[in-house]
């Protein structure tokens, strides 16, 4: 089954599709780019301290209480449960895969269960003869993708970042990823997270509040109004673009937004009104144009 939402973001609509189909594993689905062999680090024994007595610890995760164990992607630290005399807790093993199993002495242990950016810490105790912790990460995913026009956007100059909703320490929005890829899945602990697309890196840029739902991957398209300008000098129109020119792009405000020393610059400007300043030869030559949303194309600027 699956649920389609609209959710607004100033004036764009951005349709959310929250993912839970028979027949796939989701688990495995949000673990794709994290996929790596078992992998197990416990740190030695001191020398000059008695040997002990190891039992075993099996650590598994899920992704909601009533999922399944999370097969690979997962990140294992154990720690001691007190601090040293810096304050600290020392890490005494490690491991990478899916559900996992350290040899450790009994007594009480720190775990922190990470799977891409979702993650747990809690407090366990290994009794003698061992046993099994499992820990519930409340966790999905997200798939980021974005159009321009009608057109899907594969530009590798389309990036996304993800914050927290929370402000951190320095009161500015806390950042949870950043040049995340277009359909990269991004594995988050459930909940609302903004969302800053850009295109290019001049001035098109979309924002949205997105939520996380716990065991389901949510994609979501944005919107962008803009386009890709490639710019010419020419001597006339369809001509050869000019050699060593310089441009600057200003927009209907007045301000430059963009400059440029190759002869023929391609930018990704948002949709709206603009002048071109191509200087070449001691001469100034401009032109105003259009950027309409999708509408990529050659803007020549006529040296007369």
């Amino acid at each position: 089954m699956f649920v389609i939402k609209l959710i607004r973001s100033g004036l764009l609509l951005i349709p959310m599709l929250a993912l839970a189909l028979p027949g796939i594993n989701l688990d495995t689905a949000l673990a794709q780019d994290a996929a790596k062999p078992a992998r197990n680090f416990v740190a030695p024994i001191e020398k000059n301290k008695p040997q002990q007595v190891k039992h075993e610890l099996i650590l598994e995760a899920k992704l909601t209480e009533k999922g399944k164990s999370i097969e690979k992607g997962m990140l294992w630290r154990v720690f001691s449960a007190r601090e040293n005399s810096d304050g600290k807790l020392n890490i005494i093993g490690s491991g990478q895969g899916g559900t996992t199993a350290f040899l450790l002495p009994a007594g009480s242990y720190m775990v922190h269960a990470s799977f891409g950016r979702a993650g747990a810490t809690k407090r366990v105790t290994l009794a003698r003869g061992g046993g099994l912790q499992t820990f519930v990460l409340n966790a999905g995913g997200l798939k980021l993708n974005a159009y321009a026009g009608k057109r899907k956007i594969s530009n590798p100059k389309l990036k996304f970042a993800i914050y927290a909703q929370s402000e951190g320490d320095n009161g500015k929005p806390n950042a949870i990823a950043r040049n995340v890829s277009a359909d990269k899945i991004v594995r988050l602990n459930a909940g609302t997270y903004h969302v800053v697309s850009e295109y290019g890196d001049i001035n098109a840029s979309v924002r949205a509040d997105l939520r996380v739902t716990a065991g389901k991957l949510t994609e979501v398209t944005l919107q962008h109004r803009a386009a890709r300008i490639t710019l010419k000098l020419v001597s006339e129109t369809g001509g050869e673009a000019i050699a060593d020119t310089a441009w600057s792009i200003v927009s209907d405000q007045g301000a430059v937004v963009k400059e440029s020393n190759k002869t023929f610059p391609t930018m990704i400007l948002a949709s709206g009104d603009y002048t071109a300043l191509a200087r070449n030869g001691g001469e100034v030559f401009t032109r105003d144009f259009t950027v309409k949303e999708g509408g990529d194309g050659d803007v020549e600027v006529v040296a007369k």
